[in-house]
């Protein structure tokens, strides 16, 4: 690989991600803290799992928001004469975005490339146990991270298996410093069949970023080959790989510079996820200065009022693509634009150029 390239650093922040890093605990106990022995396994291991955190009543709302963000997907597909169908005989959670995916292939990228999070979802980012839990990892100053996804795993579908990465890999090196915690949280149980996680365990422990490249297959994702997890982040590949099973109400919380990727789905059902990610309120966003943070709460002000007309009057995937716009040769249908790029394709090695690399 000649280089290096912008991504790449030698350097190694240990202390950011392992368990010296582990913040004093409140002393004032806080509804939906974990035990000490869990934020404990967070750094020791990279991810902690929590298999019920969330009740029905805090995901059911979220469940039903995914149906609507299908349903006005279908809406607009139909209304150009893409789709020939609405496909509302079909089950509105598990199955009609595999139907319209079939005939307008690209419209779950569409619904990924959503950034308009429902109410019901900022309910979940903003939830004061999960905050509490936060605080746990990162201290009493937290902000929303604009790198947040809705995921929606189709069958057999390549554009939704994610090939191993650490999530610095997508940000800038303003991140190779900080921990930035993300919780994976699902909306189905989640496990091998249907496309679960697989961690690298301890993956964190030499505080490093790894080199990646891109991209994968036809995708936009950058790719962790597995001899840097084993060379550069000492991983064990026979014994630190764990498939992490999660049921619904559950949630996997991991720091950025764990490796990990999603598995195919062989199931005939979608798993549906979002993923979240915080960070200390007073550190850089860390993405490429295209999209600022959103501060949720603070030690002066627990009860901050949360400004979300500033945080939403950018669009992440929109200032992704006006940053490379000049150089699009395709002229896409407004609404039905389903590249994916962004500036983490200048970080690393390009070594597989598809329709999303255009740089």
């Amino acid at each position: 690989m000649p280089g290096p390239y912008p991504g790449h650093s030698d350097e190694a922040f240990p202390g950011v991600f392992n368990l010296s890093a582990m913040p004093p605990q409140p002393k004032e106990k806080k509804p939906g803290q974990l035990p000490e022995e869990d934020i404990r396994r967070f750094f020791e291991e990279g991810y902690v799992v929590l298999k019920d955190f969330f009740s029905p009543s805090e995901l059911e709302p979220c469940k039903k928001a995914l149906e609507k963000l299908v349903d006005d997907v279908a809406q607009r597909l139909y209304k150009a004469g893409k789709i020939s169908s609405l496909y509302e005989d079909c089950d509105p959670f598990h199955e009609r975005l595999q139907k319209i995916d079939k005939e307008w292939p690209g419209a779950a990228i569409l619904v990924i490339k959503n950034q308009v999070l429902p109410q019901a979802m900022k309910d979940i980012w903003t939830n004061e146990r999960l905050l509490n839990v936060v605080e746990q990892l990162i201290g009493p100053n937290i902000a929303g991270n604009c790198v947040y996804n809705i995921r929606s795993k189709l069958p057999n579908h390549e554009p939704t298996v994610v090939p191993w990465h650490q999530d610095n890999g997508y940000f800038d090196k303003d991140a190779y410093r900080q921990l930035i915690p993300t919780a994976w949280i699902p909306f189905v149980d989640a496990n091998k069949q249907n496309g679960g996680l697989q961690i690298a365990r301890r993956g964190q422990k030499t505080g490093r970023t790894a080199d990646h490249t891109c991209c994968w297959q036809g995708t936009w994702y950058i790719m962790l080959d597995e001899s840097e997890m084993k060379n550069t982040l000492d991983v064990d590949l026979e014994k630190d790989i764990q498939v992490v099973d999660v049921p619904y109400g559950g949630m996997v919380l991991f720091s950025n510079v764990i490796p990990h990727q999603s598995l195919p789905n062989v199931t005939n059902k979608i798993r549906w996820s979002m993923d979240l990610r915080w960070q200390d309120a007073n550190k850089p966003p860390a993405f490429h200065g295209l999209k600022n943070h959103i501060v949720f709460r603070t030690e002066k002000e627990p009860n901050h009022v949360i400004d979300w007309a500033t945080f939403e009057a950018v669009d992440r995937t929109e200032v992704q693509l006006k940053a490379v716009e000049d150089l699009r040769e395709d002229k896409p249908e407004k609404g039905f634009d389903t590249l994916v790029s962004g500036p983490w394709m200048k970080m690393w090695e390009i070594n597989n150029i598809n329709r999303h690399v255009i740089f």
